[in-house]
């Protein structure tokens, strides 16, 4: 075959096909770089200034959310850093006061305020902190801690520091603990204003009604105190609503009300509204005899060492101002304490010569049931009758003694069962057959200086009547109405005598909601003066 010539052939058109491809992927690289950068600058701006869309009429934040936890607990943002800067120059601020350099302090202090600032200003846009933002302030708070520790503020002198300031602030949390438990004993003890107006108005009757004393003589001759074939209750208290309810209560549920005799001793200054009250109220026929401590002249300082006790001005202070013993768990203070009242169950047969038997009753109990079957229990030769209370582990003798005393620990047992007050049967014959009072007070001498025990009328019982106490079922009495607020309720139903043992108690404003109908229910809320001083 014959070839063309060299005239008549096509042209090469390689080298020009290769330089529009290259051309045209030079073209399409550009215009996606371009597009990148178009994209990021859009991303940008709206980190910066968040876009708002209206949707449905509300205005929606197109934003990244910052977690700022995550930022905080990362070490390596510059917010840790922030944070832990601020920590130690707070540390040194203190250190640097206790040194008089108040100049080094104000400027920590103007770099922790400024270090705030950033942070408040980093969470409020929701972005990171930046290195542009944080190092010029890291670098003057690190130039300022070298400064302090260049003064001798070292790490081992903020420790001890720190340590002193931890201290000083615990001892000033346990003087307001202190002062708070103080403070709601005080209240426990005190008598609302309406009860306290109940009492002027009933004292004002004493003193104008000739009557109430004529009736008042005739019961202190009645043969019917004497009378050892009824039942006879004690009660020691200033507390006249309080007497009221028990009374009331005990009386509303037995089926003999004549049978009952109560036996009660206050002080003088509620004497004649105490008078006043039982004698003008009815009571379904039962005896109420009011009687005042101020009238026991037998009962002085030469022949009691608690009477000894109280009128020491020593002894006034140790009661109102308490344990300080800081090696020991502190005895709170009550002012309880300090009333002779709170001691006369110690003496029921001096103050009761005739009677054999008396059930003790405290003026913040409430009784459910019949209390006469009481008088008719074996207490197998015992002096008390008592509900024990050692099923807490709080209840046994360790926790109220100190067995560290070999007078104690030569005699008593310390895991041995506490019980209460406040439902006691008391065998008078077997007491003074036992001389439980002189008992009583030895132990008091003996504890004369605070060793063995602080305060209260329990530890003094445990000790009297130990080795004599017979334990009665643990329906006859149930305690904690005063601070448990989480007691069964098939447990209170079924008890005998409630008792509002505890600050939180039922005629005062903060006593336990939940249990104060239980209460109410036995005061005459119909009284007149009640009425009146209510409303007044």
């Amino acid at each position: 075959m014959r070839r063309r010539a060299a005239d008549y052939r096509r042209t090469a058109r390689r080298r020009v096909s290769v330089w529009i491809w290259v051309v045209l992927g030079l073209f399409c690289i550009a215009g996606f770089i371009l597009l990148v950068v178009k994209q990021n600058q859009e991303y940008e701006d709206r980190a910066e200034h968040p876009v708002l869309v209206r949707n449905g009429g509300t205005l929606q934040s197109m934003q990244n959310n910052l977690n700022l936890t995550k930022e905080t607990t990362n070490t390596n943002s510059y917010a840790r850093q922030l944070l832990d800067q601020m920590t130690l120059a707070k540390a040194y601020i203190v250190i640097a006061k206790e040194h008089n350099n108040h100049h080094l302090a104000w400027e920590l202090a103007s770099k922790i305020r400024s270090c705030q600032f950033l942070l408040s200003k980093a969470a409020m846009r929701d972005t990171p902190m930046t290195q542009n933002e944080a190092e010029p302030l890291i670098r003057s708070l690190s130039t300022l801690i070298f400064k302090a520790q260049d003064a001798h503020y070292d790490i081992a002198t903020t420790i001890m520091t720190m340590k002193s300031h931890i201290q000083a602030l615990e001892e000033r949390a346990n003087a307001a603990t202190v002062q708070s438990t103080y403070f709601g004993q005080l209240a426990a003890e005190s008598v609302p204003k309406n009860l306290h107006c109940v009492n002027v108005k009933l004292l004002a009757g004493w003193l104008t009604i000739k009557k109430l004393h004529e009736v008042t003589n005739e019961i202190k001759s009645s043969p019917r105190l004497l009378d050892n074939n009824l039942y006879h209750f004690c009660l020691f208290s200033d507390n006249l609503l309080a007497v009221s309810a028990v009374v009331n209560s005990t009386i509303s549920n037995t089926d003999h009300p004549k049978q009952l005799v109560f036996h009660i001793v206050t002080n003088e200054p509620n004497y004649g509204a105490m008078q006043a009250w039982f004698v003008s109220n009815d009571f379904k026929g039962s005896m109420i005899e009011v009687q005042k401590v101020e009238d026991f002249t037998w009962l002085n300082a030469s022949y009691s060492p608690i009477v000894k006790k109280l009128t020491e001005t020593d002894s006034q202070g140790y009661y109102l101002e308490g344990s300080q013993d800081l090696n020991n768990e502190p005895k709170f203070p009550n002012p309880k304490c300090q009333s002779l009242l709170n001691h006369l169950r110690f003496y029921i047969p001096e103050i009761y010569p005739h009677l054999e038997k008396v059930v003790f009753l405290d003026d913040d109990v409430i009784v459910q049931k019949d209390l006469t079957p009481l008088f008719s229990l074996d207490l197998h030769g015992n002096v008390n009758g008592a509900v024990e209370t050692c099923l807490e582990a709080y209840h046994r003798f360790y926790k109220y003694f100190n067995f560290s005393n070999p007078v104690l620990s030569s005699k008593f047992d310390p895991q041995a069962c506490g019980w209460a007050f406040g439902l006691n049967v008391f065998d008078l014959v077997a007491w003074r057959n036992a001389n439980v009072t002189d008992v009583y007070h030895y132990w008091q001498e003996q504890n004369s200086d605070g060793s063995l025990w602080k305060l209260g009328t329990l530890p003094p019982g445990l000790l009297a009547f130990y080795g004599r106490t017979e334990p009665l079922d643990r329906r006859w009495h149930v305690l904690g109405l005063g601070y448990d607020v989480n007691i069964d309720n098939r447990l209170i139903e079924s008890a005998a005598v409630v008792h509002f043992n505890g600050n939180l108690k039922p005629w005062l404003k903060f006593g336990i909601g939940r249990y104060k109908p239980l209460w109410e229910r036995y005061v005459n809320q119909t009284h007149p003066y009640l009425l009146d001083c209510a409303t007044n």
